[in-house]
Parts: C-alpha cells; structure tokens; sequence
C-alpha cells in the first residue's frame, strides 16, 4: 500500500484516524543506529509500526523490529511522544492519519539482521554523518536527533 507523508502543507488530505504507533532506535553500539528503507515509498526510517489490539505499545516496538528487521529487542526507555496534527500520513486506500507515535531507545538482544523484503526493502545500522545523505522524512530526523541529543530518561510503564 503507498504512503505519502504531508508536514505543514494546505494540500493535505483532512485525517480519518489516529492510530497508536510505535518506532524505534536500535544502537548497534559505534554509534549508528538502524534505518529500514520502507517499501510503501522507498524513505529511509526507523522500523516500528501501528500497536495491534491486545498489546502494549513497548510490545509493539519490539514485536516490529523483529519483523521489519530480523533483530531481537528489549526496549530501554522512550525518546519521545510525536503526535504532531501538521504531519499527516494518507494511504492509498483512503486512510488519513494524524500522526501519534512513540519513540523508544531498544537494545539488541539476539536474531540477524535481514530486511522482510514486504514492509522493509533494506535494513542497515547508520553513522550520524550519512544521515544527510539519505531521504528521510523529518518527522523520523527528530526522533534520530532526540537519540543522539540523549535527553533524560523517561518512565516507560
């Protein structure tokens, strides 16, 4: 299903929904972090993904890397809440969604890193200097910079 992502632009199709999302930052410990090149429009982004009914939005995280990516995550603390109402993501099937997401920091506990080839057509660990050089749309630029600025923790319950 194609995506298309609207920050600030009057053109934007009016949101139908709001729908739980969760991404996350996954450190590979040199100082890169793990970017997914997404199939729905080809941006690079970090993995993550709506929460499905019965789990906990952490869950969520966890349970979508390992689908978009192959790796095992624990999650470590959360990064930010983006629920910005200027960023609106439209779908082709007619969803409109405001955006509501939360980012979390994660740490690798196991599994191989391999893109799903449905939702992820790549899947590789970043240096913050490449950044620049890739299309990434900049609502996911803030969570990469939230990470690298290492503000407090927040409580995760």
């Amino acid at each position: 299903m194609a995506r298309t992502d609207y920050y600030s632009d009057p053109r934007a199709p009016k949101p139908n929904s709001i729908v739980p999302a969760a991404t996350a930052i996954v450190p590979d410990g040199e100082g890169r972090v793990l970017l997914i090149r997404r199939s729905d429009n080809g941006r690079w982004a970090l993995p993550g993904g709506q929460m499905d009914i019965g789990e906990h939005l952490a869950g969520s995280a966890v349970r979508e890397v390992k689908e978009e990516t192959g790796l095992d995550v624990e999650v470590v603390k959360i990064i930010g809440i983006y629920t910005d109402p200027r960023h609106v993501i439209a779908y082709d099937d007619g969803e409109v969604r405001q955006q509501f997401a939360v980012c979390f920091e994660t740490r690798v506990t196991g599994g191989s890193l391999l893109a799903d080839g449905s939702e992820a057509r790549d899947a590789r660990f970043v240096a913050a200097e490449e950044l620049d050089g890739l299309n990434i749309h900049s609502s996911i630029r803030l969570r990469i910079a939230h990470y690298f600025q290492n503000k407090p923790t927040a409580h995760i319950g």
